[in-house]
Formats: structure tokens, sequence, C-alpha cells
């Protein structure tokens, strides 16, 4: 897959999720994720990858087939195959999810369902990530994913 997403975030936060994995989080105060335990914990469950980015603004995520060397990998589930990548601030919490409206940073792209390793690099304004089928279901940090 090769696609560019352009985003906007003022959390400095990009993630990447099916939906699905974090419907439990849906009614939850929609920073729930500010919190490190809560981040950490849904990383390495595998429902959600954030990446922090440094800071606010524009940034343009290129979805690649390889990325050659990357700064890390982590594990995602895809349970339905429709995969939200945008700002973190768009995450599902306070009574709502992403969606395809303009309010929303961010794009859907469509994997078959299953696990995948995400690998991703930060080049200035650019993130780069890539989706590579995966045995592994769990990741082990400790904090979140600083980039």
């Amino acid at each position: 897959m090769n696609k560019s997403i352009n985003i906007q975030t003022d959390t400095a936060t990009l993630v990447i999720y099916d939906l699905m994995s974090l419907k439990h989080r849906i009614n939850d105060d929609a920073d729930w994720w500010s919190l490190p335990e809560d981040e950490v914990e849904e990383i390495n469950k595998g429902n959600v990858l954030f990446l922090n980015l440094g800071d606010d603004g524009n940034y343009k995520v290129d979805i690649k087939n390889d990325i050659g060397e990357y700064t890390g990998s982590l594990f995602l589930n895809v349970p339905t195959g429709k995969v939200f990548i945008g700002a973190g601030e768009d995450v599902t919490g306070g009574d709502l999810e992403p969606d395809d409206s303009d309010a929303i940073s961010g794009e859907f792209i469509t994997l078959e369902p299953g696990s995948y390793e995400v690998k991703y690099k930060k080049h200035g304004s650019d993130v780069l990530i890539s989706f590579t089928k995966a045995t592994f279901t769990e990741n082990s940090l400790e904090e979140g994913v600083y980039l």
C-alpha cells in the first residue's frame, strides 16, 4: 500500500487503530488517553498506537509497503479491517469516534483483518509507517512512544 494522509494535530499525537478495538472507551472522557497508564495499557493490548510527535502542527503520514530503516515497531490488532490514522485528539472517547466528517483530521484505510506489525519513523513533518502481517499479539511498553 502506498498512500499519503495529511493531518493537523493540536495534541502532537498521531493515532492508529481499528475503531472496534476501542469501543469500550466510547463513554470515557475524551482525553482518557492523556493518562500515561491508560495510554500504555491500550498500546500493550494492541488496541491502539499513539505516536507522540513532539510538536503540534501539520504532518504528512506516508503509508508504504516497506520503510527500510525505522525507529520502532509495535503490534496492532485489526479486527474489522477499517483502520483510522489521524490526530490523537480524534481518538474514540467522550461519546465520539472518528467518522468521515470534515471535523476529523485523518482518514480510514482498509486492511485485511488480523494482526499487524506497524513500523514507524519520523523525518521532519513526515511520518512513515508500514503494515506487515504478524503473529505476535501484544506489546510490552513501560511508557508511551516518542518520535
